[in-house]
């Protein structure tokens, strides 16, 4: 039996949003733009590099948008885009899941 093709545009999503952290960090955006140092200390286990490539990822991909503000000291917050607030049902949906279906240890 011959399985089914999957939707190349379908592997690509998974495959961005299944990197350790991305998930997480587009579900903190949804509150709105956030510093560096708040997503950082929002996700403890998160090292400053792996948020830094996860930022510069999201934002190569137009998920998120790097706003940088000129005073000082300078301002910067990420925020995410129309691309990235479509991703809120999706949120809401494994938040339902998760609260019918995972158990905590």
């Amino acid at each position: 039996m011959e399985l089914p093709q999957l939707c190349p545009r379908f592997e690509r999503a998974i495959d961005l949003l299944s990197k350790r952290w991305t998930t997480l960090i587009v579900y903190r955006l949804l509150d709105g733009p956030q510093r560096f140092i708040d997503i950082e200390h929002s996700l403890p286990n998160l090292s400053g590099k792996v948020l830094s490539d996860r930022l510069r990822e999201l934002e190569s991909e137009g998920v998120i948008q790097r706003n940088v503000y000129p005073e000082k000291p300078v301002r910067i917050e990420y925020t995410l885009t129309e691309k990235g607030r479509a991703l809120a049902p999706l949120m809401d949906d494994i938040q339902q899941w998760a609260t019918c279906w995972v158990e905590l240890d």
